[in-house]
C-alpha cells in the first residue's frame, strides 16, 4: 500500500502514539460523516442495544474504511508522485 511507507516514516519521527496527529484528527472528522450517513440509514433513536450484528458490523467497516481511505488521501497529497 502507497501510504504505508509514508505513515511508517512519519511515525518513526513522533516520540510516541499518545495523541492523534493533525491528520489522524482529520482523518476521523471524514469518517464521522460516514458512519453519520449510515446511521441516518439505521436511525438514530435507535439504542445501541438494540443493533442487529450487522448493523454493528457496518458501523465498524465504514469507520475504519473511513479512516483508513482519509489517511491515504492525505498521504497521497503530502507526498510527491513517483515520475515512473
Amino acid at each position: 500500500m502507497a501510504c504505508q511507507g509514508y505513515w511508517t516514516r512519519s511515525a518513526r519521527r513522533c516520540v510516541g502514539m499518545v495523541d492523534l496527529t493533525e491528520e489522524e484528527r482529520a482523518a476521523v472528522t471524514a469518517t464521522m460523516k460516514r458512519v453519520a450517513l449510515l446511521m441516518d440509514e439505521i436511525g438514530w433513536a435507535t439504542p445501541l442495544a438494540d443493533l442487529t450484528e450487522a448493523q454493528v458490523r457496518a458501523l465498524i467497516e465504514e469507520a475504519v474504511e473511513g479512516f483508513r481511505e482519509a489517511m491515504a488521501d492525505q498521504a497521497r497529497a503530502n507526498e510527491p508522485e513517483v515520475p515512473f
